[in-house]
């Protein structure tokens, strides 16, 4: 899921508690807040999505002062805008304020690049409109903060995964968490366009599998070869708070690449908030996921020198992420090689409740805030919890300590309900747990009072206007006490400020007097505490009425598709100005994505116009656009109307040749055939996963039916389409990827149990994709023994190899062994220097060579295919020469080796050899070249 935001409306956020505890407003009137730091001298800092940071003098402030105003350089679109806040741990003696923000400006560019939209093209969701994202310093003068930038980088292409969270750490250093600035709508790996010039491409080039390093690969980006630029997306970085530098002790603190030396972990999709354990230096994450899970890492210590890499987007919870594995990338069957990631404390999928019963719903998540308790006043079992909370499903839940010491998945308890968007948790005055309500503008608390509690006054008034004389009947019957005390009624009726008026729960009284009356009532529990609530009363006169804002276009009846412009225009009249002007009024466009639940992303806002237009956005369906006009008049009264504006969609499926078989579609693998429903216009990816078994007999790709590659971005049609993955019977009779053994074993990946014996090679970790095997070109070799399914009458032999060193003489590769002679063989090199290969027909050996010598001491995929007629030799997927032969291959019974043989004693290779195939066919280029980007498995 992307994060979760929502325009602020003014309705209280309704929370259910845990018997004994309270949840009420510590400070409201927030506009669309998104994160809260209670300072050392109790001043309490705010930032607001817009750019505001606002300063209160404390929870008995009602009234803020705008600290800093960077609306001017903060992108506030989609889920960008100012997130991330942190105030020095010596503030005010070190007067500095840390914020994190969507710097709006191109990567070398200056504010601002596109103000608080994406307009189209590039389209937000279509090429996106790319920022960059920023950690500045305000330098306190009083309740006034000047910037000082610490550091800018963090290129976003999508309106999502931007920066996210800042923490002091025990070691004073800054840390700072932001997500992989990649699309949200279907399997990215750089392919739009690639704008932040990730290699190993340069911006304007569309990337592609397997060696693609862009999208949401950049979380993985410190795993780049070494020539290759880093970046911070998709990372935890722990830098100097004065500098932006790197410090010592981080995991590449000694690289040449500044990035790196910033970067303590890695493989994260939208670590959108995090929270130091307190007296330890671990820090705790909480990364919003994609498709399934919703993850809380732990990171252990961050100066300890390991970087831990959670895997993201090769994995998502612990498993392999099926939209990224099906594309075969380099960079995730690397990982997928050297044994996977760093797998989370904590995951749980968006079909599953938290806790059974919570009541939360399930479908869209966002995991959004954490913050361990420490010295409240709540109960001993509450002591060191890791509070969480879901933006998404509206609830907040506190994971108790284990016998370990640490928050255990195993006693989560639920704490809120009911919450609209919690976005942010801290810990506050008394230690108890805060929590931002992005939704309903507030600060709420989370408290624990010891003994008696105080009542909660409800009062209604009925009628609350009307021609004097006046009665009105009074009811504060609904007011509550969380003790289940009996309470007492004292009611100001006559607006003078004294509770002397009524001791009834429901009392009548008549105004005489032209007038407003604001009416209070105090209700008071045996023990005397009290609640007070107030309710308006209007006498003799008509009561202010709101205005009534209309919209013309669109209507209901619209269907759009992703990209389509959608004109707009309305007006609103008041029964007290008349018509309102466009300055009166606001526009705001929202997008609902429902899987099961709904949550809402603020798309854009057009305030002070009449109308205008916009351009439908792509997101996953099922989803539906909302339309909002708001007017406001002279006496400050507003009231709203909006337009639902579904989506025109189209049904398409996916199948496979033959079927049965499995095809990946946005995050989910499914077993064809199937179908999905998709908005008209929206990119969707798709992948064909090979090599595959189904029944017994392994299955490779050959085409998509749209001509599409192995991996590719769908846009869909305005009509009903059937995509085919069609497959044949790979003939794959043995292959060795060297990943699964060990010692002197090499095993057979194919599943046909064509084990191999090494001898004097030995195992190496830098192979073309993960490990690999290293020959000394004197004796080593591995030996498979004769088996009858390795006499194939036609075949394709190929491998990647690294020559140490070069050779004019044959260097065998692999090579079938007959009695003085070879079945088949392939060669690294041969007397005109080329790789070589080698095939006996009709007990006559034939071969043939490549014109240009493979390099030293770097990979190249050679292969040789035999189909009857012809010979052929490739080198990275191109033909360099061939061979016309006729007949059947010489059957043998000799071994199959690989590195040397032992008919030729002086053909022995050196070098390293690694993803060795062989097939009881020829395999077509296209094959060739699918096999030389996806590693043995």
């Amino acid at each position: 899921m992307t994060l979760t935001y929502l325009v602020v409306l003014p309705a209280a956020s309704a929370s259910a508690t845990p018997p004994g505890f309270t949840d009420t407003v510590a400070l409201s009137g927030l506009n669309a807040p998104t994160n809260v730091a209670f300072a050392p001298d109790g001043r309490i800092f705010v930032t607001e999505k817009s750019g505001l940071v606002k300063v209160f003098d404390g929870l008995a402030d009602p009234t803020p002062t705008v600290f800093a105003d960077l609306r001017p350089q903060v992108q506030d679109y989609w889920d960008r805008g100012l997130l991330g806040l942190a105030v020095h741990p010596r503030f005010p003696v070190v007067p500095h304020v840390y914020v994190a923000y969507t710097y709006d400006a191109l990567p070398g560019g200056a504010p601002p690049a596109w103000g608080d939209t994406c307009p189209d093209p590039p389209g937000a969701t279509v090429d996106g409109c790319v920022v960059q994202g920023r950690v500045s310093r305000l330098v306190a003068n009083g309740d006034v903060g000047t910037e000082q930038v610490v550091l800018t980088s963090w290129c976003q292409q999508f309106p999502s995964h931007t920066v996210g969270e800042l923490r002091f750490g025990a070691d004073g250093a800054l840390y700072v968490s932001a997500g992989d600035g990649a699309s949200f709508n279907y399997a990215d790996w750089g392919q739009t366009k690639n704008p932040c010039a990730d290699p190993p491409g340069v911006a304007g080039t569309n990337l592609s599998p397997p060696d693609a390093q862009g999208g949401a690969l950049r979380a993985q980006s410190v795993r780049r070869p070494v020539d290759q630029p880093r970046t911070l997306s998709g990372s935890m970085i722990r830098i100097d708070p004065d500098t932006g530098a790197g410090l010592p002790g981080s995991p590449f603190a000694g690289s040449p690449d500044a990035n790196a030396r910033r970067v303590t972990a890695h493989g994260l999709r939208n670590p959108f908030r995090f929270a130091v354990r307190p007296g330890t230096s671990e820090l705790w994450v909480a990364d919003v996921g994609w498709g399934t899970w919703e993850e809380i890492n732990r990171i252990t210590n961050p100066a300890d020198g390991t970087a831990e890499n959670f895997g993201w987007p090769c994995f998502e919870g612990a498993a392999r992420q099926g939209g990224y594995d099906g594309a075969n990338l380099d960079s995730c069957e690397q990982l997928y090689a050297a044994g996977g990631q760093q797998a989370p404390h904590y995951a749980y999928r968006h079909d599953a409740s938290v806790v059974a019963g919570d009541g939360c719903p399930t479908g869209s998540s966002s995991v959004t805030g954490l913050a361990f308790e420490q010295g409240s006043a709540y109960p001993a079992e509450y002591r060191g919890a890791l509070f969480f909370a879901d933006s998404s499903r509206g609830c907040v839940w506190a994971m108790q300590v284990g016998a370990n010491g640490l928050p255990d998945p195993a006693k989560i308890v639920t704490v809120a309900t009911g919450v609209r968007i919690p976005v942010a948790i801290t810990r506050g005055p008394g230690g108890d747990i805060f929590y931002l309500a992005l939704g309903a503008g507030e600060l709420r608390r989370l408290s624990y009072p010891a003994g008696n509690r105080p009542p909660t006054a409800v009062a209604s008034a009925t009628p609350a206007s009307g021609p004097v004389p006046l009665t009105v009947r009074f009811d504060g019957s609904q007011s509550t006490d969380p003790d289940a005390d009996t309470l007492g009624y004292a009611w100001d009726l006559d607006g003078d400020g004294a509770y002397d008026d009524s001791t009834l729960p429901r009392p009548s009284f008549t105004y005489t007097q032209v007038g407003e009356v604001r009416v209070g009532l105090r209700v008071t529990d045996p023990g005397g505490l009290s609640g007070t609530t107030t309710v308006t009363v209007t006498a003799g006169q008509p009561p202010p009425q709101d205005p009534v804002p209309v919209i013309a276009n669109p209507t209901a009846a619209l269907r759009w598709q992703v990209g389509q412009r959608i004109p707009f225009s309305g007006s609103a009249t008041d029964p007290q100005d008349g018509q309102l002007p466009p300055s009166a009024l606001t526009w705001r466009l929202l997008l609902h994505h429902c899987p099961s639940n709904c949550h809402t992303h603020p798309v854009q806002s057009f305030p002070g116009v009449a109308g205008g237009e916009f351009f439908a956005p792509d997101h996953e369906f099922p989803s539906f656009l909302e339309l909002v006009l708001t007017a406001r008049d002279s006496g400050g009264r507003e009231a709203s109307t909006s337009v639902r504006l579904d989506p025109r969609t189209v049904n398409l499926t996916f199948t496979s040749d033959p079927p049965g078989l499995q095809l990946t579609t946005f995050s989910q693998t499914q077993t064809t055939p199937f179908t999905r429903t998709v908005i008209v216009g929206s990119a969707n990816s798709v992948s064909a996963p090979s090599p595959q078994a189904l029944s017994g007999t392994t299955f490779g790709f050959t085409a998509w039916s749209d001509g599409g590659a192995n991996s590719h971005v769908i846009t869909a049609p305005a009509t009903a389409t059937t995509y085919t993955a069609s497959y044949r019977a790979s003939g794959l009779l043995a292959e060795y990827g060297f990943d699964a053994g060990s010692g002197t074993s090499a095993a057979d990946d194919s599943g046909n149990g064509r084990t191999g014996t090494v001898s004097g090679a030995t195992w190496v970790t830098t192979g073309r994709f993960g490990r690999a095997l290293r020959f000394d070109g004197v004796n080593d070799w591995v030996t498979v023994p004769n088996h009858a399914s390795l006499s194939p009458a036609r075949f394709t032999l190929s491998a990647w190899v690294q020559p140490g060193t070069l050779s004019t003489q044959w260097r065998t590769i692999a090579l079938r062994e007959t009695t003085n002679g070879l079945s088949y063989g392939l060669y690294a090199s041969s007397p005109s220097r080329g790789p070589g290969a080698a095939v006996r027909v009709g007990g006559v050996e034939r071969d043939t060579a490549g014109p240009t010598a493979l390099p030293a001491n770097a990979w190249s995929y050679v292969s040789t295919t035999y189909d009857g007629t012809t010979l052929r030799l490739h080198v990275n997927g191109a033909l360099v020469s061939s061979q016309a032969v006729a007949g059947s291959v010489t059957a043998s019974s000799g071994a199959l080796r690989i590195g040397g043989n032992a008919v030729w004693g002086n053909e022995f290779f050196a070098g390293m050899i690694d993803e060795v195939r062989l097939y009881d066919r020829a395999l077509s280029p296209a094959e060739l070249t699918a096999d030389m980007t996806r590693p043995v498995n």
